[in-house]
């Protein structure tokens, strides 16, 4: 059986908090979430919506975010969706983890940590958003 959450906030960085706020209040005190995986959950979250922000809605009038947690015995997923400009995850170069601070860009890591945090990382855009669906198995 899972127990599903839902909050939608508009796409501007002053939502980023609340919607943190959100991950811990549904998530915190489910078996098998402790500290680390609440961190994880909250900076994959965290990550994505600022891509939302900063690249999807970008030259667009600012949308909403829609974050849907559904909590399960075995994994937590998550669901981000918007209205903006698609995006393709995997069309997207990684950073180099190797090089020295000094030789690498500014930005970027995102997308890296969201893979590096999460078990399963899938995106489609459909006619109903956008949709970035994040899976932490514990």
């Amino acid at each position: 059986m899972s127990i599903r959450h839902q909050i939608t906030r508009a796409a501007e960085y002053q939502s980023l908090a609340t919607l943190r706020d959100f991950i811990e209040a549904t998530c915190k005190g489910h078996p098998g979430v402790d500290d680390q995986v609440l961190y994880d959950l909250k900076l994959a979250v965290d990550e994505a919506c600022t891509n939302i922000i900063t690249h999807g809605y970008a030259g667009m009038n600012p949308g909403s975010i829609i974050l849907e947690i559904d909590l399960s015995p075995q994994k937590i997923t998550m669901t981000v969706t918007d209205f903006g400009h698609a995006f393709e995850p995997c069309e997207t170069p990684m950073p180099n983890v190797e090089a020295g601070l000094e030789d690498r860009d500014t930005g970027g890591f995102g997308l890296y940590f969201i893979y590096q945090t999460m078990d399963e990382v899938d995106y489609e855009c459909t006619e109903d958003g956008n949709h970035l669906t994040l899976v932490k198995r514990f």
